[in-house]
């Protein structure tokens, strides 16, 4: 990351990039089933306290891949649910995780949060619980993921840049 006279970060070299949630996609937690609402996240990215929003590993805070207000890690909501886009530090956490990402061995998300708002009812007798309002605290990459439509992958700035070198250059011939 090169940091630029008018405070304007440039990122370079390797992200993880996908979804940390997916709304109105069920999850059986054993004793009750949980989905998410669309709009569950969009209270807690808009508060001031966003900045404090950190991706980790494993649900592990020792560690740490990115915050908020670093700018390091980036969160959005769109009609599929919580997207991220996290720039990856060059440490050995950060270069291992990305190896175990792209070999698929890591593939799933989870996230660290307080329900403020929620709604239960039976779906096929069973309790299903919908989450409305969430506070979000942090974004986890894992092994393991309660949510199985969850996805995480690498991103590269140069590997595009090779791949659109390359379709151009088909383009022309």
């Amino acid at each position: 990351m090169e940091k630029r006279a008018s405070n304007e970060i440039r990122r370079t070299g390797r992200k993880l990039t996908g979804y940390a949630a997916k709304f109105n996609s069920p999850t059986n937690l054993g004793e009750f089933t949980e989905t998410i609402q669309p709009g569950a996240f969009a209270s807690a990215l808009a508060a001031d306290s966003s900045e404090n929003i950190r991706a980790i590993y494993e649900h592990d805070s020792k560690s740490l891949l990115g915050r908020v207000g670093a700018g390091t890690l980036r969160l959005y909501e769109d009609e599929v649910g919580l997207a991220f886009e996290l720039d990856l530090p060059n440490t050995s956490l950060g270069r291992d995780l990305e190896e175990l990402v792209t070999r698929g061995d890591i593939a799933g998300c989870s996230f660290g949060f307080i329900s403020r708002a929620e709604d239960w009812s039976t779906k096929d007798g069973s309790p299903l619980r919908t989450l409305t309002d969430l506070d979000l605290h942090e974004i986890t990459i894992t092994s393991q993921p309660a949510y199985a439509s969850t996805s995480v992958q690498v991103r590269s700035r140069k590997g595009n840049k090779v791949k659109y070198a390359r379709l151009y250059l088909e383009a022309i011939s």
